[in-house]
């Protein structure tokens, strides 16, 4: 079993933008050193606590300060971009950084976002995704003369075309025949789960759902790949999880007690975001009625796995027991509102925790 990360990333709205991105920088430095595999980064256009809005641009800092780490999209809201420039941006990225992209694809989950860019109905949004994803792979697979006619774009370019030149040829990723391609999920399968099953791409179970949720995914994405006569490779499976390691038990509990604290603001915020409209009168309330109102510990009790080394471990485990082996657990980047605090657990988790969960688990692959 390998270890991810995933950053929104999400901050304190009051924290410097500056500081914030040099937080997110050394987080993944840091989980380089260590040996993560991977770091996501998501994308957010008018959040002042969800602040990078080209997870590529910011990515592509990191591309000669670490070594080995591959670096995603955690991910790119097609509907929000015209898909030969995301085609073309990821080519680059990817031949920059020497074939290490992995591109998460989404409709797109934050609502201002949707409403400043005038897409607010998901289902809409989720249409825009598909037909986006589909030209992005034909401009990588073709060159001109191409004359693409869908409901959403028209791409066209027959005529202004000189191919000794190169006059018609698109930026071609470094990885054949692209890089991978990865789409998350909240709800328990659906159509998401059918479509990565169809396509061979990677399923990413979201962090802040219940893992029943998960456990819907996997079904959903078994019984496809049974319908396809394709085996089910659970290596490719991402599993994302808020992991906490602190001095101890009691630590970590006090920790997540905490009304204000940096779990309980993250998930305050990531479920109030989706509720704006049910409680607009009552934003400048407290931590403590917020949090009741949107179920915070509920939440968190749900979606957070912290403790001591002992603790975590314990828990990991368990949760491979539940769902399986796969193939990567992605742990979620906080806001560093104890900078130390959570430089040492990511250490902890890689160098203390994840060989133990990972030999549990080629125990249970074996």
């Amino acid at each position: 079993m390998d270890l991810g990360l995933f950053m929104m990333p999400l901050h304190r709205p009051g924290k410097a933008w500056s500081q914030a991105l040099a937080e997110d920088r050394e987080a993944i430095v840091l989980a380089d050193g260590l040996g993560y595999g991977e770091a996501w980064i998501g994308e957010h256009f008018s959040s002042k606590a969800e602040q990078i809005p080209s997870p590529m641009m910011f990515l592509a800092t990191l591309i000669h300060a670490t070594r080995n780490i591959r670096l995603g999209t955690g991910v790119v809201n097609l509907p929000h971009h015209h898909p030969v420039v995301v085609a073309a941006e990821a080519a680059l990225f990817d031949q920059l950084s020497g074939g290490r992209l992995m591109l998460g694809i989404g409709p797109g989950g934050l609502m201002s976002d949707g409403e400043l860019f005038g897409d607010e109905d998901m289902a809409a949004r989720y249409a825009i995704t598909m037909e986006s994803l589909e030209i992005i792979l034909q401009l990588w697979r073709e060159d001109a003369p191409l004359n693409i006619e869908g409901r959403h774009w028209n791409i066209k370019m027959e005529r202004e075309i000189w191919p000794q030149a190169g006059v018609g040829q698109f930026p071609k990723p470094l990885q054949k025949p692209h890089p991978p391609i990865a789409m998350a999920m909240v709800g328990p399968g659906g159509p998401t789960a059918a479509f990565i099953a169809e396509r061979d791409y990677i399923p990413i179970s979201a962090n802040f759902v219940p893992i029943e949720n998960i456990e819907g995914q996997q079904r959903a994405y078994g019984q496809a790949r049974e319908r396809l006569g394709r085996p089910v490779d659970h290596g490719v499976w991402r599993v994302c999880r808020n992991i906490l390691i602190a001095q101890s038990d009691t630590h970590a509990e006090e920790l997540l007690s905490d009304p204000d604290g940096t779990l309980a603001f993250y998930f305050r915020y990531l479920r109030g975001v989706r509720r704006i409209a049910d409680f607009r009168d009552q934003q400048q309330a407290p931590p403590e009625t917020l949090n009741a109102f949107l179920e915070v510990d509920q939440a968190l009790k749900d979606c957070v796995i912290a403790g001591s080394v002992k603790t975590v471990t314990d828990r990991l485990i368990a949760l491979v027991d539940r769902l399986g082996p796969f193939g990567t657990l992605v742990s979620v980047g906080h806001d560093w509102d104890d900078a130390d605090l959570w430089r040492d657990s990511m250490t902890a988790l890689a160098v203390d925790v994840m060989p133990a969960v990972s030999q549990h688990a080629d125990s249970l692959g074996s």
